[in-house]
């Protein structure tokens, strides 16, 4: 849950951490896992619950930012143009987007009879980063039952690192994965909530910072790298925000990568979805105008310096909860705790 208190002998920015210092913190979102590995296949599922109910019943307002949009995700376009999520946001391999895609609009359909029939058709939200340094990427080994599975294994309390869909994925040459981490804002004398989990797949090694310094020497540094990879970074909320707030909120987790050493290379698919589970929209309201709390803007501050401490931490976290990998023929990424 979060990096370990008594790992480092420091703490990722001034915040106060929420209760297991996880997305789940913001009351109802949950996060489940459907995890490949055995052989040369290293991959997976995860999905991202906004919260309990029925989510394309109640929508939460949500929006998109696209850092650097080398990537294959889909639903963006809708979020940004209603400003509201529909269903649970799903992260894979790049090359099982569209098997995931499937799989989460068969569960979809499912779940609401009406969908395609009595009403409109159904926006999937899936998101993707290339784990194929360690797994078998072509051989397309995650299944449409798999996002059911992850769905309905999603919990509070779950796995960060090598599990789901952060099972074959490396950062800053190391082993990456899931990633999460929260942070408490106290608005109107009331604590809520700003956490955030990230599938991490991003970096070279000789760019890695920890705790505002270099990790490696100039002497141990490698030839200049390009920046490959991806990172999706998912940030959800109590706090009563519109989606033009979110898109805001969003583009400041490009703040946290920036501090553990990402420059936002060319070759990089870096993607921000942020929701809150405050403002929600019912499929079927009858009213013709409705109310929504907003954050007044001057506050926006605080919210701003917790998304940038829950990505950065968010992204140390999939480290330190990485093991070593042997993965696809005889490729390796070590673990960051080996060098610690």
């Amino acid at each position: 849950m979060g990096i370990p208190k008594d790992l480092f002998d420091f703490k990722i920015g001034t915040l106060e951490l929420g209760k297991k210092n996880l997305i789940s913190d913001v009351e109802g979102v949950r996060v489940g896992h459907f995890t490949l590995d055995d052989g040369n296949i290293h991959t997976g599922i995860t999905a991202i619950l906004p919260h309990q109910g029925n989510i394309f019943r109640e929508k939460v307002v949500a929006a998109s930012y696209v850092i650097n949009g080398f990537g294959k995700s889909t639903g963006l376009i809708q979020i940004d143009e209603l400003g509201t999520i529909e269903t649970p946001i799903i992260l894979t391999n790049t090359l099982s987007v569209g098997t995931a895609l499937s799989g989460l609009v068969k569960y979809m359909l499912k779940e609401n009879e009406d969908i395609g029939i009595s009403t409109g058709t159904v926006n999937a939200v899936v998101c993707e980063c290339n784990d194929g340094y360690l797994n078998d990427i072509r051989g397309m080994n995650v299944k449409e039952e798999h996002v059911k599975i992850a769905i309905e294994n999603a919990i509070d309390d779950f796995k960060e690192g090598a599990f789901g869909a952060g099972t074959g994925m490396s950062c800053f040459e190391f082993k990456g994965g899931i990633g999460s981490a929260s942070r408490v804002v106290n608005l109107d004398n009331k604590d809520y909530v700003l956490g955030g989990i990230v599938l991490s797949n991003f970096g070279s090694k000789q760019d890695f910072i920890l705790n505002g310094k270099k990790f490696f020497t100039i002497e141990e540094e490698k030839l200049f790298l390009l920046e490959k990879g991806s990172i999706i970074i998912v940030l959800a909320t109590d706090i009563p925000l519109n989606e033009r707030q979110l898109k805001r909120i969003s583009k400041r987790a490009s703040i946290g990568l920036s501090r553990t050493g990402s420059f936002l290379g060319n070759g990089s698919g870096d993607i921000v979805i942020s929701f809150t589970t405050s403002n929600k929209i019912k499929h079927y309201e009858e009213r013709d105008i409705i109310n929504m709390n907003i954050l007044n803007e001057n506050k926006m501050d605080l919210v701003f310096r917790a998304v940038a401490e829950v990505t950065e931490e968010s992204v140390i976290s999939s480290l330190v909860h990485s093991k070593t990998m042997i993965g696809r023929d005889g490729n390796v990424r070590k673990s960051l705790m080996e060098f610690i």
